[in-house]
Formats: C-alpha cells, sequence, structure tokens
C-alpha cells in the first residue's frame, strides 16, 4: 500500500526526530512533514534526519515549509494535496509531539486497506473514547474540554462517532478527494470535525479505532480559547444549513405534488 504519513509541526524540535524514528520503524510509509516556519528550527532538524530526501535521493522524510503559522487546517490541507498529487492511495495525519503513538499507525493502515473488517474504510479514527482507548497524564479540565466538546459535536450534528476531534486518522486519498477536504475552510480542531462530518455525511465507511492518546512531554500545547469558539460556532452554522436544505427540500416536494393535483 502507498501511504504517506502527514505531521504539521510548529515549534516541536524536541520531539519530531523520535516521531519520524518511530513512524519509520513501524511502517514502510513516507513521510511529510508541513512546517510553519518554526522559531525553534524544527525544519533544520528534519532536513538533519538520515532519512531526509535531499537533492532526488530516495529518503522516506519530507519536508514542506511555509511561510508563517496560519493554522492546523490550512497546514494539513497543504499536507494532503502534497500526498495527493504524489500519488499515494492512504494519507495518515498525526501529532508530532508523541501524543499519538508512532506503532499505531500501522493499525490504521491496516483497516484503510481492508484487513480483517470486512474491507476498507474510507476513514478510519484513532479514538480515545471507544472501548480499549484511553488517555494518560492528561490534566483532568483537558479531558473534561475534549469530552464535553465530542458530546456538543456529537448531539448537534448527530454523528455516530465518539471522538470526532481525533487528530490521528487515515484517509484514503479517493475519500479526500471526495470530500472536498482541499477546499474546507476550517482551521484549529475544527478541521477534524468538519471532515468527519462531511465523511459520515456522504455515507461514507467510517471506522474508530482504540487508541493510547498521552499528554505531550516538550513543547507547548496550540489549543487556544479562538480554537474552541471556532469549534463551537461553525457546527452550529454546519447544522442550521443542513435543517435549512432539508427544510427548502420538504417545501419543494409540497410543491410538486400540489402542482400535480
Amino acid at each position: 500500500m502507498n501511504s504517506a504519513v502527514v505531521i504539521p509541526t510548529y515549534d516541536e524540535a524536541e520531539s519530531i526526530t523520535t516521531v519520524l524514528d518511530g513512524v519509520i520503524a513501524s511502517v514502510d510509509s513516507d513521510i511529510l512533514v508541513v512546517d510553519d516556519n518554526s522559531p525553534d528550527g524544527t525544519a533544520d532538524v528534519v532536513r538533519a534526519h538520515p532519512e531526509f530526501a535531499r537533492n532526488g535521493s530516495n529518503g522516506r522524510v519530507h519536508l514542506l515549509p511555509r511561510p508563517g503559522k496560519e493554522g492546523l487546517g490550512a497546514a494539513y490541507r497543504a499536507g494532503f494535496e502534497w500526498a495527493i498529487q504524489e500519488g499515494f492511495s492512504v494519507v495518515v495525519q498525526m501529532d508530532a509531539d508523541m501524543s499519538h503513538a508512532p506503532e499505531a499507525v500501522a493499525d490504521l493502515l491496516a483497516r484503510c486497506s481492508g484487513g480483517d473488517q470486512g474491507g476498507p474504510a474510507d476513514l478510519v479514527i484513532g479514538s480515545r473514547y471507544v472501548r480499549g482507548g484511553s488517555t494518560v497524564n492528561w490534566p483532568w479540565h483537558r479531558q473534561l474540554i475534549s469530552r464535553c466538546g465530542n458530546l456538543y459535536v456529537g448531539l448537534v450534528l448527530a454523528l455516530p462517532v465518539r471522538d470526532a476531534t481525533a487528530g490521528f486518522r487515515a484517509y484514503s486519498a479517493r475519500s479526500l478527494q471526495a470530500l472536498g477536504v482541499l477546499d474546507s475552510t476550517s482551521n484549529g480542531y475544527c478541521f477534524q470535525i468538519e471532515n468527519t462530518w462531511r465523511a459520515c455525511r456522504a455515507g461514507m465507511r467510517v471506522e474508530e479505532v482504540p487508541i493510547t492518546f498521552t499528554e505531550r512531554v516538550s513543547g507547548e500545547s496550540k489549543m487556544s480559547g479562538d480554537i474552541m469558539r471556532e469549534a463551537v460556532f461553525l457546527v452550529v452554522v454546519w447544522r442550521l444549513a443542513e435543517l435549512r436544505a432539508r427544510f427548502r427540500g420538504m417545501l419543494n416536494r409540497f410543491a410538486r405534488v400540489g402542482r400535480g393535483r
């Protein structure tokens, strides 16, 4: 299976080498680091990696430098576009801070290729909140925010997914294109919610597999009030747009029935 792992970075110099080494040891995937001009020199650390694809070499580590910090969603869209253009059939996304275990990438890839689940999934979510999933060393207030956020998303958007905000996931390249992910506009963790919502509404096969999420041991969290407010606002906007479209559809059907009489 021709796969790529996309890792967005901003000031992750302390952990990125460990993540790269872990992924390389676990799977045969290429790795793309999308760096938003990290002041701590993350890009230089990536370039110094022994597997860095330098000057046409066969290295498995690639770097997509960007001019500045534009948000998680923008970084992933850039990384996904690169992966699609390079012809990869499955694309994994994961964090650079070791909160997502590199050895778990293989499980996500297996589910996207079919494995023993009766066929390939379009989207595989590494979930903290299905049976077998867990969190380690996560502050209670972060757990509360995450669980309440997922409950809110599930109720408002009526999603059959336990961890819609999860950032550890795998997509088939075909599903990325069908979902119009490259045309999405959300940033922050709302990017994960939007793609989950689009996949569910499109009737795609979405699977959740249990993972252990570990709190970062270096660097700083990118969570902010703006990110949370974006998610709260856009979830309502999307749901209202759905309800309006449904209402217009009902009116049109009634109108057609009336004309038929």
